[in-house]
């Protein structure tokens, strides 16, 4: 049978990876689009189902040792396609979970596989640019937002054909597969970074140690992704109630506050990395997240329906290529420090909706979302302490891989 095959190695490696990161965000997306389903077949509390959403969460982040341990003794993309794999069998493993604690446990193992799968897609991510020299990071984070759009839409297909669980997990489990057998042909083969090479030189006493103390630059990007990822969470969670209860927005129009942050997000993902190429990764992170901070702070102080969707929008704006930066710049010093950046970027995601929650509940949403202008600003701060990469090129329309029958 004749197939359609891209030549280009930039862009077949881009298509492989952008796969695992649309496979990632569909996977996420199906299990989360069947909640109210699967709390009612579960017979679970409204307090189950935060534990049950928590413990996802708690895998992910607690899963750090281990992942960087798996990161120093396998390549990533062997790491990649086993746990997206897992992935894809935690699907119909949730939907057969006959009762709360089964299911925690299927929600805990899902967790940590994401733990893997986010660090070895991103490390393949970076070691596609350090290889081309050319950016690609912020179109494979978009590529993750297009999986979970994909998700709605097979979910919506799928309960217009049946509202069994179990048989629409087990399509989106084929779903996964196939993206994961078309990223098998084209991930990277492992190479040393220059960061893991130099940690290698000193001597075989260096050699054997399993841990170090991160640098004070490995601290800051932690920083800049905790922050960067308590704003992007905070603000899928509290936009809606924000325009509801604050801006007195109608039922109808409460929702926008998650589709402008999040179209932003993808509109700029989508564009970034040619910004990146212009203007350097430094710049992007400092300046997005300095529009990102101060346009939610006069929105806030504004107040109504109008400013506040502006300053929706400065956010998703301002944020969308933090991640996929300080993921690079990670990436740039080796594994281990690009796990435990991954970790602190799951440990922002777990903890920034709630202290959010906290801050409203004592003083009042504004001043929540006060916070998560602070924390934009905090991630502003943090750029400007990492060290990063200079400006690489990025695809054009003339550079597109050729696509020939084969």
């Amino acid at each position: 049978m004749r197939v359609l095959r891209v030549r280009d190695p930039f862009h077949r490696g881009q298509l492989a990876i952008a796969a695992l990161f649309c496979s990632l965000g569909f996977q996420y997306a199906t299990w989360a689009a069947r909640i109210p389903a699967i709390k009612t077949d579960l017979g679970l509390s409204a307090a189950e189902v935060g534990v049950l959403l928590m413990a996802a969460g708690v895998g992910a982040a607690v899963s750090f040792p281990l992942v960087a341990m798996l990161m120093r003794r396998f390549d990533s993309r062997r790491i990649a396609i086993l746990s997206a794999i897992g992935l894809a069998l935690m699907l119909p493993a949730l939907a057969a979970a006959p009762n709360f604690p089964l299911a925690l446990a299927v929600m805990g193992v899902d967790g940590f596989l994401v733990g893997c799968l986010n660090v070895s897609m991103n490390a393949q991510g970076a070691a596609l640019e350090s290889r081309h020299e050319r950016n690609a990071m912020a179109r494979l984070h978009a590529t993750f937002s297009g999986g979970s759009l994909l998700a709605a839409l097979v979910a919506s297909g799928m309960n217009a054909v049946t509202s069994t669980v179990a048989v629409h997990f087990a399509a989106a489990a084929v779903i996964i597969f196939l993206l994961v057998a078309y990223a098998s042909t084209g991930l990277l083969a492992e190479e040393r970074t220059a960061g893991e090479e130099k940690k290698e030189s000193g001597g075989e006493e260096k050699k054997k140690a399993k841990w170090v103390l991160p640098t004070s630059m490995t601290l800051w990007m932690c920083c800049a992704m905790a922050f960067g990822t308590v704003t992007e969470g905070a603000m899928n969670d509290w936009s809606a109630l924000y325009l509801k209860d604050v801006a007195k927005a109608s039922a109808e129009l409460a929702p926008l506050g998650i589709a402008v942050v999040s179209g932003m997000m993808v509109i700029a993902r989508l564009f970034a990395d040619g910004w990146r190429s212009r203007w350097g990764d430094g710049r992007i992170v400092v300046v997005g997240s300095t529009v990102a901070g101060v346009g939610l702070a006069l929105a806030l102080l504004s107040g109504g329906l109008v400013p506040a969707l502006i300053g929706f929008a400065c956010v998703g704006l301002g944020v969308a290529a933090v991640t996929p930066c300080v993921y690079v710049a990670a990436a740039n010093q080796g594994s281990d420090t690009l796990t435990l950046v991954a970790a602190m970027g799951t440990t922002g995601l777990l903890a920034g909706p709630p202290l959010i929650g906290f801050i409203a509940h004592a003083s009042s949403l504004v001043w929540g979302l006060g916070a998560v202008a602070a924390s934009a600003l905090v991630v502003a701060l943090c750029g400007t302490r990492i060290r990063w990469t200079s400006p690489a090129p990025v695809a054009g329309p003339a550079e597109e891989g050729v696509l020939t029958q084969g």
